[in-house]
């Protein structure tokens, strides 16, 4: 199956990594696949030592040039299926279906991984009619595509995956060192994108109840984005200097979670988080929010604990409960390793992918035949 994937995003997230993922899979299962990503995207810079890489992103969501482009792409290189793996992929990929489509025409496969309603103009509406089948991450997802009118016919459930045996390889970066803590302070950490869902405020205020019980403790957020000022002033306020860091975006974000103590995820909405799941495969203990589809993920009392969203103080009790408690934490998070490596690999989430592309083609096939 010849398969051609289209991300238009420039940072990088845990989207792209599961684009990464995807790509080098199918090619490691001996399958052909294309790249169509931003000329200045990080996907595209840590794929430049592969092949059959195209640099090509909109500048907006209807953007006929770009569009255009596309579809002469798809004239020569006449892929089986197209993958598009955000919203903006999905409109450049529809748009130059319209415009151009090679016969037959390929299906279009739309990954969703978030859990933000669809936009009803009419647009979004026209490009994903155009779509033939969406997988969407986790149940969580499936639901909120239903509930937006997406028949459920055409949507499939795929974990995300992540590359569990190089994590459990990778070695722990020296969390204490990098910030010059106190060798003997647990650390707390968080790797996510510094946006609103992602919920860091809500961190933020359970560290300030966590260090009156644990005064020695510290929170460590890896990521960045829009709300890195705000983030800033809110640690100022609640005069946590001392304990709360920003660390910014970090390649080596991996090797920090290997170097926590205790991982914690905030999120106010979610659709499976892969973070969480690289936690997992790092054997550490969590204590995540019920969004989305993070219940998917962790067992509750088991691999971690629990909260409600936006509840600091259920955060904070959790998180003093495991930071007291060495044994336990280990105790969840060997069984979190065992929990990602039976059911959050990559080779799981490739295996599932191709799946549905078998599926899609299989109804060209019988489409075409029939006419």
């Amino acid at each position: 199956m010849f398969s051609l994937h289209i991300d238009t995003a420039t940072t990088w997230r845990g989207g792209q990594s599961q684009v990464l993922y995807t790509v080098q899979g199918l090619r490691a299962i001996g399958e052909r696949a294309v790249l169509v990503a931003h000329p200045e995207g990080e996907l595209l810079r840590r794929m430049r030592e592969g092949h059959d890489l195209i640099p090509l992103a909109p500048r907006n969501e209807i953007d006929l040039a770009a569009a255009w482009r596309l579809s002469r792409v798809l004239k020569q290189l006449r892929p089986d299926v197209i993958h598009a793996h955000d919203p903006h992929g999905v409109a450049m990929a529809s748009t130059a279906l319209s415009i151009a489509s090679p016969t037959p025409r390929p299906p279009l496969v739309a990954s969703r991984r978030i859990e933000f309603r669809i936009a009803h103009n009419s647009f979004s509406r026209w490009k994903y009619s155009q779509v033939d089948c969406f997988i969407a991450n986790s149940g969580a997802i499936r639901d909120r595509l239903v509930a937006d009118g997406i028949p459920r016919p055409k949507i499939v459930v795929v974990n995300e995956g992540v590359d569990v045996e190089r994590i459990v390889r990778l070695p722990a970066a020296n969390v204490h060192a990098e910030f010059y803590l106190p060798t003997h302070a647990p650390i707390v950490g968080n790797v996510a994108a510094l946006v609103p869902h992602k919920g860091q405020q809500h961190l933020i205020d359970a560290a300030a109840l966590v260090v009156r019980e644990v005064p020695d403790a510290r929170f460590v957020i890896v990521g960045d984005g829009e709300l890195r000022e705000a983030l800033e002033k809110h640690i100022k306020d609640k005069h946590l200097e001392r304990h709360v860091f920003l660390a910014g975006f970090r390649a080596d974000a991996l090797e920090f979670t290997k170097g926590f103590d205790l991982f914690a995820m905030s999120s106010v909405s979610e659709g499976m988080c892969t973070a969480l799941v690289d936690a997992m495969a790092a054997s550490k203990a969590a204590v995540a929010t019920t969004a989305g589809g993070i219940p998917e993920v962790m067992v509750d009392g088991e691999t971690g604990y629990l909260v409600p969203p936006r509840d600091h103080r259920a955060m904070a009790e959790r998180l003093v409960t495991l930071l007291k408690n060495e044994p336990l934490r280990r105790q969840f998070g060997e069984a979190a390793l065992a929990r990602a490596r039976e059911r959050f690999t990559v080779e799981r989430m490739v295996e599932g992918t191709a799946a549905v592309y078998d599926r899609v083609a299989e109804r060209v096939v019988a489409g075409t035949a029939s006419t």
